[in-house]
C-alpha cells in the first residue's frame, strides 16, 4: 500500500531489518524504533498509519507503550498490531485489553500480516 507509514517498534535488529525490508518491497514506508519509550515518542511525532509493536522491549514493554498511546488523544486512533513471539496463554488477551487492535505471532506469516495491515489501516481511514 503505497503511502502507508508503518512504525515498527522492535529491539531485535535482525527481525526489524527482515520485516521492514519485506514491507518496503510492498510499497510501505517503514520507520523502526528500538524500544518502547522511543516508540511512543516516534508515534507522537510521526503519526503513522499503523504501529507494529513487539511486546518484549527495553525501556518500556509493548503493553505499557500501547496503554500510553491509546490514552493519548493524539495517537489513540492509530491501530496497533502486536508482532511477538509470545504465545503464552493470556498474552493475546492482555494485549487486546491494553488497546491493541490485532495480534500476530512470530514467525510471521507475511501474507496474513499484510492482510491485517490493510484491514486495520482501511478501518482507521
Amino acid at each position: 500500500m503505497s503511502g502507508t507509514t508503518i512504525l515498527y517498534v522492535e529491539d531485535n535488529d535482525d527481525n526489524a531489518y527482515m520485516l521492514s525490508r519485506r514491507l518496503k518491497k510492498r510499497g510501505f514506508e517503514v520507520v523502526i524504533s528500538p524500544d518502547g519509550r522511543a516508540g511512543v515518542e516516534a508515534a507522537r511525532s510521526l503519526l503513522p498509519d499503523i504501529i507494529l509493536m513487539d511486546l518484549n522491549l527495553p525501556e518500556m514493554d509493548g503493553i505499557a507503550a500501547t496503554k500510553v498511546l491509546k490514552a493519548d488523544e493524539k495517537t489513540a486512533h492509530i491501530p496497533i498490531m502486536v508482532v511477538s513471539s509470545h504465545v503464552f496463554a493470556g498474552e493475546r488477551e492482555s494485549s487486546m485489553q491494553a488497546g491493541c487492535d490485532e495480534y500476530e505471532t512470530k514467525p510471521i506469516n507475511f501474507e496474513i500480516l499484510l492482510e491485517k495491515i490493510v484491514r486495520l489501516t482501511e478501518q482507521a481511514a
